[in-house]
């Protein structure tokens, strides 16, 4: 079992339990061991006139804890080298409010994650920052994380005459992009752009399926600043990725990423509904593949200039900053651009096609993909998908297996053209 406490520095316990890990929010303890979360974040929140409730305020300290107990675990360590036992401690400035909820808190990360978690809320969390900063001129929240996805959810926000507060997690590959995309978009002060900032020494965890947390707690916050009653979040991702089916039967769970998974989705609005949170989260996209996004999208000339600008690759840093071409997500965006047919797919690949292409270290993805595809072709889509669509209320079954039917479709298209199949 991992355990891990987040607080700040005034509540930091004086010795820490054998093999705890301590972080303190927003401020250094100066301490030996001990990590530091978004350090002065809260001072330049407060400058640029932030003021959220305390309840919205508890869910980003919630979700910055998540992200730093998720960081500094080492799957390596557990017994079958993924699922790990978590045991964290969360300061919080209103902790009762929050122990209704700590088993539905509990659950949504094994959804998230795929770990066992026992969480503990207790004094400690910082005060929320008091700005004293104006609505802004927006009337929704949208991510934009520099993936194409989002870039077309913006495209198509701007295009109904909506004026979205584009919200980034900060990366290294990707920061530029944001900003790029958002000042076309939405023009300026149209982007808030933060990172979790969590810092310590020793060993981090590269799984990381906790890091879209920090994201929607940074949406949250952001929405703070937008005058509607119940502002709407948006989370522009393509069904096939949102429901992300195992491709084969050993990528079950959370090996494979349940970041956008309706579920969780469902889950986490749950949560933010019995903490008090007035947001919407929407996921526009569930029932649409990712090439009938760049089909349907609403402005075809924006897209033209700017789709193969994007980044989609899972490898993205391993090949310096270019798409590999054969992981998961660089193969559903050529399918995409093959759906599309409306532009020429520019993006440099390491490997353009996937014929003859080296094995590179790691899953497989093209060899996982072609079996999922012939998986369909000889036993039926049902046969492939098992129970991944049990989540889903009956009248919206029928949807996400057409997206699903549809995206092997794409797949299937994209392994022809490369001589796979």
């Amino acid at each position: 079992m991992t355990k891990v406490i987040c607080t700040t520095v005034a509540r930091l316990p004086a010795r820490l339990a054998d093999g705890e890990r301590a972080f303190t929010f927003f401020k250094s303890a100066k301490q030996n061991g001990v990590g530091t979360i978004a350090k002065g974040w809260r001072g330049s929140l407060k400058r640029k006139g932030f003021a959220p409730s305390p309840p919205v305020w508890d869910f980003v300290q919630f979700c910055l804890a998540i992200c730093t107990a998720d960081l500094c675990s080492l799957r390596s360590n557990s017994a079958d080298g993924w699922t790990r036992t978590i045991e964290l401690t969360i300061g919080l400035h209103e902790p009762l409010r929050w122990q209704a909820c700590k088993q539905h808190a509990e659950k949504l990360l094994k959804v998230l994650t795929g770990d066992y978690w026992t969480l503990h809320f207790v004094e400690g969390g910082a005060p929320p920052p008091d700005g004293r900063g104006l609505p802004l001129d927006r009337d929704s929240v949208s991510l934009l994380s520099g993936g194409l996805d989002s870039l077309i959810g913006g495209i198509d926000l701007v295009t109904e005459g909506r004026r979205p507060l584009f919200v980034s997690q900060l990366a290294h590959e990707d920061s530029d992009r944001q900003r790029n995309y958002a000042g076309l978009l939405g023009g300026s002060g149209s982007h808030l752009q933060w990172s979790h900032g969590i810092s310590f020494r020793g060993s981090r965890e590269p799984s990381t399926r906790a890091r879209s947390l920090a994201f929607y707690g940074f949406a949250v916050l952001a929405a703070t600043r937008i005058s509607n009653a119940q502002p709407q979040i948006f989370i522009p991702e393509n069904g096939f990725i949102c429901i992300n089916p195992p491709l084969v039967p050993g990528r079950v769970s959370s090996l494979s990423t349940r970041t956008t998974h309706p579920l969780f989705i469902g889950m986490l609005q749950e949560l933010l509904d019995g903490l008090g949170v007035t947001v919407r989260l929407e996921l526009p996209y569930r029932f649409k593949t990712k090439g009938e996004m760049m089909q349907e999208c609403r402005n075809q000339e924006f897209l033209q200039s700017w789709a193969s600008d994007s980044t989609s690759c899972g490898r993205f840093r391993t090949y310096n900053r270019t798409h590999c071409g054969r992981c998961v997500p660089c193969m559903i965006r050529r399918s995409a651009f093959n759906a599309w047919g409306s532009g020429q797919d520019t993006t440099e690949y390491k490997f353009p096609t996937l014929a003859n292409c080296e094995k590179t270290s790691g899953p497989d993805d093209p060899m996982a993909v072609a079996l999922a595809v012939l998986t369909v072709r000889e036993k039926g889509l049902d046969a492939f998908l098992g129970a991944s669509l049990a989540f889903a209320p009956r009248a919206e079954r029928a949807e996400y297996r057409r997206v699903l039917s549809a995206g092997i479709n794409e797949l299937e298209a994209l392994l022809r053209a490369d001589g796979v199949l």
